[in-house]
């Protein structure tokens, strides 16, 4: 995803039946600048060594950056005039620049396409309610998991995101905020890319989100949700990091015949296993699972899966899962698109007459390319100049 075509690596070649391959390794790339947000409160005193500088001006600039929402170095009057540039320069260097932004729902939907360093794009979204703000955030530049109903998913992996392209996200959206004193209050990993594949970066933006100022933003870990298609072992160890964020389970289909076409990992981690996964988690962390279900038409929205559906998650316990099922926002030329609405109603109440907590997703942004990865692909396949 970038304006010329050698830094826009092709997209996974297709196996025999036509979907690009399964990618769990990024491409290497070059690594974005360092930016504070990369570094952990135990990091900084090395960083400051490095700089030489004492470790209370890294820390100036953390409560600036962190506390305050601040990036412009000319703001920092505590610190030395001598030293806001170098300071500026080392750890707050420019991550992300805005491409387009596109507004829909009366301004209370924003979808933000940004360009990063090395020329590749990434989306995020801002959705206002009355009494949040959830911003979904991206975590890769495309993604490695094919699912074949996906916009990124067709463009492939490029690259995983540094923790601090991550956090930068929420950061341009309270500086979005800042005139209406609203902040982001939701963070959700719903973007472009597996958060779970790109584990240490994922875990480090969360840490950033949560940790109180100056060493982060303080918001509160049960406001941010990860999102995975089923990676088992990583599922295991985000459940012994102490972190009391939700878990969102991208099922999609509740059996392994079906799974295998819409989530091609199932055929390493199939749906037994991501669930068990999923349960663990609850056991660990006292977090309610939340499963996601894309409902197809003709697809997976029939009202057998439904009740499948409902017996698997009841075989592993009562109240530790919620399920969401979400209208899908099809991507242009695709063969899938949303279930007919008598049929949506079908499966919900299936669910919920079998006893398992059902909400119908929120639908945002479906005039303003909603999709995940449709705002990028768009904008790489516009020349430029």
């Amino acid at each position: 995803m970038s304006d010329a075509a050698p830094t826009t690596p092709a997209a996974p070649a297709a196996p025999a039946g036509g979907r690009p391959a399964l990618t769990l390794a990024a491409p290497r790339r070059a690594k974005p600048p360092r930016h504070l947000a990369d570094l952990a409160p135990g990091d900084r005193a090395a960083a400051a060594a490095e700089l030489g500088v004492p470790p209370f001006r890294v820390k100036q600039v953390a409560q600036h950056y962190f506390g305050r929402g601040e990036v412009d170095p000319a703001g920092m009057t505590d610190l030395p005039a001598a030293l806001r540039e170098q300071l500026g320069a080392a750890l707050l260097p420019p991550l992300l620049t805005e491409t387009r932004a596109l507004e829909a729902d009366d301004g209370d939907t924003v979808k933000t396409l940004w360009k990063l360093f090395d020329g590749a794009r990434i989306e995020s979204v801002l959705m206002r309610y009355p009494g949040r703000v959830t911003l979904c955030v991206s975590s890769q530049a495309g993604c490695g998991m094919a699912c074949p109903f996906c916009a990124t998913g067709q463009g492939g992996l490029q690259r995983n995101l540094s923790a601090a392209e991550v956090v930068e996200q929420v950061h341009a959206a309270n500086r979005r905020l800042a005139p209406t004193g609203e902040r982001v209050h939701n963070v959700v990993f719903m973007g472009m890319g597996e958060a779970l594949a790109n584990y240490k970066a994922c875990v480090g933006a969360v840490r950033r989100m949560v940790d109180p100022a100056p060493d982060g933003l303080g918001m509160s870990a049960r406001g941010i949700t990860v999102s995975t298609v089923g990676l088992v072992p990583a599922v295991d160890r985000l459940a012994g990091e102490g972190l009391a964020v939700t878990l969102a389970l991208s099922l999609h289909a509740p059996d392994d015949v079906l799974r295998d076409e819409l989530v091609p990992l199932n055929s390493r981690f199939d749906v037994a296993a991501v669930l068990d996964s999923a349960k663990r988690y609850f056991d660990a962390t006292g977090r309610r699972v939340s499963i996601e279900y894309a409902l197809i038409r003709d697809v997976n929205d029939h009202a057998w899966r439904a009740d499948l559906l409902a017996e698997q998650l009841l075989a592993r316990g009562s109240g530790w899962v919620h399920v969401n099922p979400i209208p899908l926002n099809p991507t242009p030329g695709s063969r899938w698109t949303a279930s007919d609405p008598g049929v949506e109603a079908e499966f919900v109440r299936r669910l919920r007459d079998a006893g398992i907590p059902t909400t119908v997703r929120d639908t945002r942004g479906r005039d303003i390319d909603g999709a995940c990865g449709q705002l990028a692909a768009t904008d790489i396949a516009q020349p430029t100049a």
